[in-house]
């Protein structure tokens, strides 16, 4: 009672007021153009999900030929996101992110002349070498311009970007699919990596003009706004008590390890969704590409609902574990659901399975990445959010790989979805055993564990 009567006139101070406002106009400045960035990544990354439709018919290959090539792009992740992380520290987010995003551009062009498996591995793994940064180096960006207490929800609508990639990208692919399959001699999946990696090259050159690297060098801050904002991260700073900033000591840490694990179980879940989602929709009677774009744009824009609402939700109480703990479960839960439902019950359950696995799925990661930010800081968290994501993304790698194999082998992706299942339910049973729970009582800096 006492901590909340102090922390209400502090919330309507004038001071307070300023701070918002300051924080307003970062958020409003960032979020949307680094949400394109990642629009654009995402759908650069994920397209070959509804490529496949075709694609795999046109070059005569198998479903376990699509699995290896959709989760080779993650050995490449494994190997080069952590160098680029630290390299981003030092030379700064909007070189860093410029690099990136002209790479992967040039690369999801280059991958429409593909005609042998070769070819298609070893581009997919080149695009994994380039996006490698991109996503923790946002997640430490983020952190250099919003304090705790306020980063659930810049991460949240950030990351929301690719649940809409998904509702632009579904219906992007396949009508491009439907009206320029044969122009130019070319099939309609060779367009949709040509029409969608241009604005991706086109977006990385305005990132080096429109990004600033630390608030202190934001010119469309006032002075007070900058003072304001370096005040309150210094605060934040503090109320979080020792942080680990030596990215060995980090590495001797179980908690990285646990976080690492976790996250795994998750990416498991979220890369299968991905890659064989518009698999799932064909399979259930759904043909026509645009269509089967339309089902999945739905579905996605439910899992950006979910991941919004369980970011904001996150910071208003301050709490994490419960946030992404029951997320997994209801990612867990609903690909059972599809995995019971295929081929034995309506399209409808199958459907509404699907778009509940991505809400669940989607909506614990925003909240997941507040987690290592609790006691990693400087070059530990620069290098232990890459570090984090790399090796938790080699289930991106493992899990489409083991599905396309299984499908190839039965005829059927409900075993492998059954696996999945089994592996997203570990991150749920994981987070509320292992994970402690912290509050911060709202901005008067302290921090405790709470039992």
């Amino acid at each position: 009672m006492t901590s909340q009567a102090a922390a209400a006139p502090a919330r309507q101070s004038p001071q307070r007021s300023e701070l918002d406002l300051a924080y307003r106009k970062i958020f409003f400045r960032l979020i949307p153009f680094l949400m394109l960035l990642w629009v654009l990544a995402w759908i650069d990354r994920v397209n070959i999900g509804f490529i496949k439709l075709t694609m795999l018919d046109d070059l005569k290959w198998s479903e376990a030929v699509y699995g290896l090539g959709a989760g080779i792009f993650f050995l490449g992740y494994f190997f080069f996101e952590v160098p680029s992380n630290l390299l981003l520290q030092k030379i700064g987010a909007k070189k860093t992110i410029m690099r990136i995003t002209i790479g992967w551009g040039l690369t999801s062009i280059a991958t429409m002349f593909v005609t042998t498996p070769v070819m298609f591995y070893s581009l997919r793994f080149l695009l994994g070498v380039f996006e490698a940064g991109f996503y923790p180096g946002i997640i430490l960006y983020l952190t250099y311009w919003f304090p705790n207490d306020r980063r659930a929800k810049a991460f949240g609508m950030f990351m929301s970007a690719s649940a809409f990639a998904g509702v632009i990208g579904g219906p992007l692919a396949g009508t491009i699919m439907n009206n320029l399959n044969g122009v130019n001699g070319w099939a309609g999946w060779q367009w949709v990596l040509l029409l969608e990696g241009i604005p991706s090259v086109l977006a990385g050159i305005a990132t080096f003009f429109y990004l600033t690297d630390r608030p202190g060098q934001a010119l469309w801050l006032t002075e007070r706004q900058r003072q304001l904002v370096h005040a309150d991260l210094e605060r934040d700073r503090q109320a979080l008590g020792h942080r680990e900033h030596s990215m060995l000591a980090a590495l001797k840490d179980g908690k990285i390890w646990l976080l690492i694990l976790i996250f795994f179980c998750i990416i498991a879940a979220n890369s299968s969704l991905t890659f064989y989602g518009p698999t799932l929709v064909k399979e259930v009677g759904f043909t026509n590409p645009l269509t089967v774009g339309w089902i999945m744009a739905a579905a996605y824009l439910c899992g950006a609902a979910g991941m919004i609402w369980n970011g904001f939700h996150s910071d208003r109480h301050q709490e994490s574990r419960w946030h992404c703990g029951l997320a997994a479960a209801l990612g867990a839960g609903s690909l059972l659901v599809v995995a019971l439902a295929l081929g034995r019950s309506p399209a409808i359950v199958v459907l509404v399975g699907l778009a509940l696995a991505i809400v669940g799925t989607m909506s614990a990661i925003p909240v997941f990445w507040q987690m290592p930010n609790r006691f990693l800081a400087g070059t530990a968290a620069a290098g232990g959010v890459a570090l984090i994501n790399s090796i938790a993304n080699l289930a991106g790698f493992g899990a489409p790989w083991m599905l396309g194999l299984i499908k190839t082998a039965t005829g059927s992706l409900a075993p492998g979805l059954y696996v999945v299942a089994g592996v997203e339910i570990c991150a749920t049973l994981l987070i509320l055993a292992f994970v402690p729970a912290f509050r911060k009582e709202a901005r008067m800096g302290a921090t405790a564990p709470a039992h």
